[in-house]
């Protein structure tokens, strides 16, 4: 079975980002036109995933700001394990080609990577047929790369051109922040980097982490447009939305292209439940997290859906009888 979908994942650290900069989901909510608890959840639609940046940017007052405080503003601990494993990959260029491949968990952008001479340039596209993003959306994805390069390698890294196909607000702001002239009404989204750049080492690199995430995501990437059953869309579609807090079958339903009831029949068929499937796929996940101990449980118990310890707890206990850390223990005997 193959399906597609319009529905985006909203970045789990988006709003705290967003309050950082003195901004609330409700601001974003009215400035946008839409209600707040359909834009609150772990996907909307490509179109209200647009309509929320534009709500940003307008609230701002001006693109180029908007993109540089919440590049400067947004967590490190709160990037999705996607981004996760690129903030701790070996270097700057090991980094690059993790995010342009696991990019693709995450439409609707999409990132290429060609390096030649003493450059290295990445072109921002839009996956499927996703129409282009807004001009803030744009700027923030490459804003972002080059926050991933100097946080990893812990230099303050410049660009050596940086390309928009729009206007982007105060240009003087942006070109203070690449460090390069800026150029809009380009052909292409593109950051031009220096080569040199790309073999600096992260100061952040962790091997052990990476031998967690890298296989879920690896998993990820081979389900994404192939599953076998409705039962394993489910639990794939459940598993990339954990740890943006608990899925719901109306979210799933939608992600799939049908109703709930619809939904709900065709599992009934599989002899199985929404509920049963979402128990699933956060026990099989919390699993594959504890295997290794660079997670600490709470982090474990974040990366599967839980915001409280104590209910990832009880939900383990029932799961395998034991605690998470008496779990963990006994993997090591």
């Amino acid at each position: 079975m193959t399906f597609t979908s319009d529905r985006v994942k909203v970045p789990h650290g988006l709003w705290e980002g967003l309050r950082q900069m003195g901004i609330q989901l409700g601001d974003i909510a009215r400035q946008a036109g839409l209600p707040q608890d359909e834009i609150a959840g772990a996907e909307v639609s490509a179109s209200h995933y647009y309509s929320i940046w534009r709500a940003f940017a307008e609230l701002v007052g001006n693109t180029a700001q908007a993109i540089i405080g919440l590049a400067t503003a947004y967590e490190t601990a709160k990037y999705p394990p996607s981004v996760l494993a690129t903030y701790h990959a070996r270097d700057f260029r090991d980094a690059l080609i993790r995010m342009t491949k696991y990019k693709q968990l995450c439409p609707p952008e999409s990132l290429t990577i060609h390096e030649e001479g003493d450059t290295c340039r990445i072109e921002l596209g839009w996956q499927q047929a996703v129409k282009s993003g807004p001009p803030v959306l744009a700027g923030i994805t490459l804003a972002c790369l080059m926050e991933l390069g100097r946080r990893g390698t812990g230099r303050h890294l410049t660009a050596k051109s940086v390309e928009f196909t729009e206007d982007m607000g105060d240009v003087e702001a942006l070109e203070a922040y690449f460090g390069c002239r800026i150029r809009t009404g380009a052909a292409h989204n593109r950051l031009t980097l220096r080569r040199s750049d790309l073999d600096r080492p992260f100061l952040s690199y962790n091997e052990e982490l990476l031998e967690i995430l890298t296989p879920a995501l690896e998993h990820a990437l081979d389900q994404r447009y192939t599953v076998r059953t409705i039962s394993n869309a489910v639990k794939y579609i459940i598993k990339g939305m954990l740890s943006s807090g608990r899925p719901e079958m109306k979210t799933v339903a939608k992600e799939l292209g049908m109703s709930e009831r619809t939904l709900q029949r065709r599992l009934v068929r599989e002899a199985t439940s929404f509920k049963v499937l979402l128990s699933k796929s956060r026990h099989e996940q919390a699993l594959h997290y504890l295997a290794n101990d660079m997670l600490d449980i709470k982090e474990v118990a974040f990366l599967v859906g839980y915001e409280d310890q104590n209910s990832f707890y009880r939900a383990f206990r029932g799961w395998e009888g034991v605690t998470p850390a008496y779990w963990r223990v006994s993997q090591e005997h």
